[in-house]
């Protein structure tokens, strides 16, 4: 049987180009995710704002990010996908711009709201415009090819802020946006083509779902806010998060029964009934949450216990960033060549456990060399979960489904990294304070052990010439230190183990995890796309 004959892929050059593009786009977003993080102190030092003030330019561009991620597949039919991805970048570069020129910090957060509304679009719809340029059967290479830039994007976006704030003004963090905003702009206007239907778009004809949107700006907008600002504002017992919470619950429920209800949903969830789909979007959930949790310890490991710079901090994430890097394309070709998926997303979950329990053995006298070979482990893991779950996320959907199902997937790892985050500040927070009121307690005139350290500390500077009495001062006070130190290291091992627990207790989800034959599934959609 010969398949029908499908609109013609772009070869050669122009094909790569197009490759190039969208990955650059995709690590433009994902790196400005993180960048950010390492500047803030200097943000609020220039602008004259305090700390939790400037952490508002990370939550800001995050609340914008996960709005407008759901509803890239509307917005890609309603205004064109070229049209929509080309003017999402110009957006995003221009807001750069501006983030970067701004002369206040309220300044500074309503254009790097904007510049989340522009980022948005730059990874559902570049993995959409990579798995149009690549053949059906070669889904797994371009998944392979998007991961790189998933995964590369926000390990690099820490270090390149720490070198810029080490070197430079804060504002350079933004403005290196605008050069490569201007060329990507530039190759999607000369090199990316239109889709037959972009040509006749009838916008009068398409019923603009505003309802769903409003339900969704509430639901999605009230759960970003709460995670992202939870912890600081000490969860429920602030008033307005309680009020926030039942927004996002009311708001999330109606959201759910008007998407299902309506003839024109802005997010269709009706893809969800695919059940690859479904099981997937739960796992990139699940991904997104302990890729996360365990990228948030080891930074805050690497600089408070160890004494990092971040720039050092994100050059040891080198090494394990270019094995998951040489890994992709690997699994990809596995993929191809018919190995279920179920058993690469396994070993990912599995390799991830062993990084988080190796790590959770460290002390605060190990080596760099130490957390080598668990980082390259983590590079294992992670080309392992991203590749096939990219790739099954898409691998039951006809042409029409997929710009939608792709946006809700995306919209999971993003929603689920938030999860992580928030339910990782505060586990830190609270196992801190236990800990530390723990030993603490150990540091009282009973205990001789801790009296014979504070005598030999006394000595010593006595013996440099600091007086008896300002001795004993500072010696508490370095024992004070000592006690801190202790317990942020078994605080950060805690947090390790219990991510570790958390990826072997999701491993029994891989029974539901259904093998596809590329073939078959390649016969199907081609089918398909030309009725």
């Amino acid at each position: 049987m010969s398949l029908p004959s499908l609109s013609p892929k772009p070869k050669g050059f122009a094909k790569w180009i197009i490759v190039a593009t969208v990955i650059s786009a995709t690590m433009l977003e994902l790196i400005d995710t993180t960048i950010v993080n390492v500047a803030l102190s200097d943000i609020s030092g220039n602008l004259g704002a305090t700390i939790e003030d400037a952490s508002w330019v990370v939550t800001a561009y995050a609340i914008a990010n996960v709005i407008v991620i759901p509803m890239t597949g509307f917005l890609a039919s309603y205004f064109g996908r070229k049209n929509y991805y080309l003017a999402s970048i110009l957006i995003f570069t221009f807001s750069s711009y501006m983030c970067g020129n701004a002369g206040g910090l309220w300044e500074l957060v309503m254009w790097r709201f904007i510049q989340g509304v522009g980022g948005g679009a730059l990874l559902s719809t570049s993995q959409s415009i990579l798995f149009d340029t690549f053949e059906i059967s070669e889904r797994p290479t371009a998944s392979a090819i998007f991961g790189l830039g998933v995964i590369i994007g926000p390990t690099i976006g820490p270090t390149l802020g720490g070198v810029i704030v080490d070197n430079a003004h804060w504002s350079l963090i933004f403005d290196i946006n605008i050069p490569v905003g201007i060329i990507a702009a530039f190759l999607v206007y000369n090199y990316i083509e239109k889709q037959p239907h972009e040509y006749n778009i009838n916008r009068k004809a398409i019923k603009i779902d505003y309802i769903g949107i409003l339900l969704l700006i509430v639901w999605v907008g009230s759960l970003q806010y709460i995670l992202e600002r939870g912890q600081t504002e000490d969860w429920f017992a602030a008033k307005h998060i309680v009020v926030l919470t039942i927004a996002a619950v009311a708001a999330f429920v109606l959201f759910i029964w008007w998407e299902l209800k309506t003839d024109s949903p802005a997010v269709n969830l009706g893809v969800l009934r695919n059940r690859t789909l479904a099981i997937t979007t739960l796992l990139t959930f699940i991904m997104g949450m302990g890729m996360y949790c365990s990228m948030f310890v080891y930074p805050v490991w690497m600089q408070r216990v160890m004494g990092f710079t971040p720039t050092l901090t994100g050059e040891s994430l080198f090494p394990g960033a270019i094995v998951a890097a040489i890994m992709m394309p690997i699994v990809g070709k596995q993929i191809q060549r018919g190995v279920p998926p179920k058993y690469l997303i396994t070993a990912g979950f599995f390799f991830f456990a062993i990084f988080c329990f190796w790590m959770s053995g460290a002390s605060a006298e190990a080596g760099v060399m130490f957390f080598f070979f668990p980082l390259l482990l983590r590079g294992f893991g992670a080309a392992m979960l991203s590749v096939p779950l990219t790739n099954q996320a898409v691998s039951g959907l006809t042409p029409q489904q997929m710009p939608q199902g792709i946006a809700i997937n995306n919209m999971l790892r993003q929603l689920g990294g938030s999860f992580g985050i928030a339910f990782m500040n505060t586990y830190v927070a609270r196992q801190y304070s236990m800990h530390r009121l723990q030993m603490v307690n150990y540091v009282t005139p009973e205990n001789p052990v801790a009296m014979e350290r504070i005598e030999q500390l006394s000595g010593g500077l006595v013996a440099k010439g600091v007086n008896a009495l300002q001795a004993h001062g500072v010696a508490m006070n370095i024992m004070d230190g000592i006690v801190t130190k202790q317990a942020y290291v078994l605080t950060y091992l805690d947090a390790f183990r219990i991510v570790g627990i958390f990826f072997i207790c999701v491993l029994p989800l891989m029974l539901f995890v259904k093998k596809r034959n590329v073939g078959a599934a390649a016969m199907k959609e081609a089918v398909d796309h030309a009725h």
